[in-house]
């Protein structure tokens, strides 16, 4: 993965580095981090504090097997509002983080509203989240979904 620099510019080539090496594996030990950013152990560990001070590093998490979970069915739905008023849609938006299933939401330009990734065990499960859940989500007025065959690429960046 290639980051290019920020808006302010404040992100060296050692930075860079360390925030793809760690974005791979984030359970590097920082000895090995340091060795293959080209830095010693002490200066790599106050680039990583600071990278996470500042925002760059958001937190480190497991990446789970969702087929190992008997989560492996993947549908991505197109979600129409009928109110698109500011009010509505901070409603939908924090209604959305109550449905587990959801595994994303993205706000879209374009000729629906919103696009979510929900992940569940089958499409019987699928259908009942659809049916239960995201249909009785605040202002939605129509969806329209698409079952993913195989996922080609998924990264966590």
């Amino acid at each position: 993965m290639v980051f290019e620099s920020n808006e302010n510019g404040n992100l060296d080539r050692y930075d860079r580095r360390i925030l793809e090496i760690l974005a791979e594996n984030g359970r590097l030990p920082i000895t090995d981090l340091a060795k293959q950013v080209g830095l010693s152990k002490s200066p790599c560990q106050v680039r990583v504090k600071r990278l996470q001070e500042e925002g760059y590093i958001l937190g480190f998490r497991a990446v789970l097997d969702p087929a190992k979970l008997g989560l492996d069915h993947v549908a991505f739905v197109e979600a129409k509002l009928s109110d698109t008023r500011e009010a509505a849609l901070t409603t939908f938006n924090e209604a959305v983080h109550a449905i587990p299933e959801i595994e994303q939401c993205h706000m879209i330009a374009g000729s629906f509203d919103y696009l979510l990734k929900i992940r569940t065990a089958d499409i019987q499960a699928y259908r009942r989240v659809l049916g239960e859940k995201i249909s009785t989500l605040p202002h939605v007025a129509n969806t329209s979904t698409f079952v993913s065959m195989e996922a080609v690429k998924e990264s966590a960046l």
